[in-house]
């Protein structure tokens, strides 16, 4: 074969090859088919989303918030006391030692129980005293019955038997004096001394101030039993002149406190002070709550939020956290669901130090004149932002840039 006329074969066979391979890669490249873009979900205007683990949630706080009757003014704190009308104060009234205790702090008692029992020298002289003049006064009073009997015989002048008419009735007098006394230590019928300190009303042990052993006498400082019924207590709050005057007897009051946060108590005014203390210039309102369930505890603060009369106005408390203004509305944001916020236009009745009340969704709209009522006020039960508001408002507007 020669190999000249070889040659051009082989060329037109190479070019041939690169052709093909050419061609494939061709219609590779232009048959594969291109990437779709990744199409991100569309989010409503004045809502904000976050992802289940974003880091922002870490930040923020939600809670559920409750409607509740309007106030008149913002809250007050309060004290909460005994209820004197319901309170006794015992006390020993003579000088002795206690012998034994029969009641402790928490017990309920009743009217006449026996607290204490007290050995008395000076219950043992009144004792001694009274026997004595009973005795007098029937010796005295048998003199007096013979003298008569004596006087009507004519046997017996009649000055003496006015001396032992006399007689008899100052020895009756002394017996009448010894059991008042006996009556005013409560310790008529006892003997040897022996005097039982009783309860004069029926209640609650609260404080003791006794131990066995222990001398007692009149004037101690203390009292040793203090018994009250828990049913009733005083709130007594310190009110500025200025709101003093939207205030009468009867009333009603919301109570919240630390130690039951999620509850409130209604109470009623029972009194006004007359006068304003020079110093804080505040007027002292006694306030009358129902403790059934004993949950109320005497010396706890409380806020004393007075309420507007029979009108029905309704108000959500918040935070003052949970408040942002933008522009010049004042707005929360209320959690959706789970990662979703939503941002909502309130409408502020009453502006505290540190909560304020805002509109409810039915009553927005006739209160600040909103023109939706889908995006203003909020609604009983619903779970607001009460900490990392300004967070969630910034983030809003990054996402509108």
């Amino acid at each position: 074969m020669n190999l000249t006329s070889a040659l051009p074969k082989v060329g037109i066979s190479l070019v041939a090859i690169v052709l093909a391979v050419a061609g494939y890669r061709y219609v590779s490249t232009t048959t594969t088919p291109a990437a779709v873009p990744e199409l991100k979900e569309a989010v409503p205007s004045g809502l904000i989303r976050f992802a289940p683990n974003a880091p922002q949630l870490s930040s923020l706080k939600i809670a559920t918030v409750t409607e509740v009757p309007l106030p008149v003014s913002d809250a007050l704190n309060g004290r909460i006391t005994y209820d004197e009308n319901v309170t006794t104060r015992v006390s020993s009234p003579i000088l002795g030692r206690v012998t034994a205790l029969h009641a402790e702090i928490g017990d309920v008692v009743k009217r006449g129980t026996v607290l204490a029992d007290i050995d008395s020298p000076d219950l043992a002289t009144a004792e001694a005293d009274w026997r004595k003049a009973q005795a007098d006064e029937l010796r005295k009073k048998l003199a007096q019955q013979r003298a008569k009997t004596l006087l009507e015989g004519e046997v017996l002048a009649r000055k003496d038997y006015e001396s032992a008419q006399a007689d008899f009735q100052q020895a009756n007098a002394e017996t009448r004096r010894t059991i008042a006394r006996m009556k005013n230590l409560n310790a008529a019928g006892t003997e040897d001394g022996r005097f039982s300190l009783k309860a004069q009303f029926a209640g609650t042990v609260v404080d003791r101030q006794i131990n066995p052993g222990l001398e007692v006498r009149p004037d101690l400082p203390n009292p040793l039993f203090v018994i009250t019924d828990f049913s009733r207590l005083w709130v007594i709050v310190d009110v500025p002149e200025r709101s003093a005057t939207e205030l009468h007897a009867g009333q009603s009051v919301s109570i919240d406190t630390d130690a039951w946060p999620d509850e409130r108590f209604v109470a009623t005014i029972e009194r006004i002070g007359l006068a304003l203390d020079p110093v804080t210039r505040r007027i002292q309102v006694r306030c009358t709550v129902r403790n059934p369930d004993r949950k109320l505890k005497p010396e706890m603060f409380a806020r004393v939020a007075f309420l507007a009369d029979g009108d029905g106005k309704k108000a959500i408390p918040v935070p003052n956290t949970s408040l942002f203004i933008d522009g010049i509305y004042s707005y929360v944001f209320v959690e959706k669901q789970p990662g979703d916020f939503e941002k909502r236009r309130v409408n502020v009745r009453l502006r505290g130090r540190e909560t304020s009340y805002v509109d409810t969704g039915l009553n927005a709209n006739l209160n600040a004149n909103l023109n939706t009522s889908r995006n203003s006020g909020l609604n009983s039960g619903e779970r607001v932002v009460t900490e990392g508001a300004f967070l969630l408002n910034a983030e809003g507007a990054a996402d509108v840039k």
